[in-house]
């Protein structure tokens, strides 16, 4: 019996393995689950190196590089990332973030999120769609991200409380491009209710 059990705990391993060489070496513990895997599995494998448990109920390779804005999204998959973070993503702002800042719809228990050490900002069912991209981190992993025109548009919200010098940065930037969509940008604002805020703007840029 304890040959066959460890026949059977290889081969589950070995399927965990798999599954995170698929995934540009990331597995998160809800997936083993999905697969119909122990998770009991997961803790084996980080003591005897094959894993490395990088956040609560996920997992890397050990050869895998740590690119945090991945493995944020991969613990919080519903979480958007947002405001200053997305700026940075978008190369709007030159301030790496010191707290990396997500968005999540209405109703959503931001409890962990607040408990890692995330801001957390939370949108209605009806805005909280309004502009999610997939691009890419830094390290070059796919992520979602606010795009540029509704992240401008939340960095003008007045509960937000941004700093004027990078708002007012990120918007020359904007202004000066030749991929800004200002039919997109206005459309958002009206959605947002900020349409006076970023018109003062662009009257001023354009």
């Amino acid at each position: 019996m304890k040959v066959q059990r460890g026949l059977v705990s290889n081969l589950d391993n070995a399927k965990i393995l798999n599954m995170a060489k698929a995934q540009q070496g990331i597995i998160t513990s809800t997936q083993v689950t999905k697969a119909g895997l122990p998770r009991r599995c997961l803790t084996s494998m980080v003591h005897s190196g094959l894993l490395v448990r990088v956040e609560r109920g996920v997992y890397t390779l050990p050869e895998t590089w740590e690119d945090e804005f991945y493995i944020l999204q991969w613990r919080f998959s519903r979480g958007i990332f947002s405001h200053e973070t997305a700026l940075y993503l978008h190369a709007l702002t030159d301030r790496t973030p010191s707290r990396y800042t997500m968005t999540f719809p209405f109703g959503y228990n931001v409890g962990n999120v607040l408990k890692r050490g995330l801001v957390a900002k939370v949108a209605s069912k009806e805005t909280y769609q309004l502009g999610i991209m997939t691009l890419s981190s830094p390290s070059g992993n796919s992520i979602k991200a606010y795009n540029i025109e509704r992240t401008l548009c939340d960095m003008v919200q007045t509960r937000h409380k941004a700093d004027i010098q990078v708002v007012s940065q990120a918007m020359r930037i904007y202004a000066s491009s030749r991929e800004k969509d200002i039919a997109r940008l206005m459309d958002y604002a009206q959605k947002l209710q900020v349409k006076t805020k970023i018109q003062t703007y662009m009257e001023i840029l354009l």
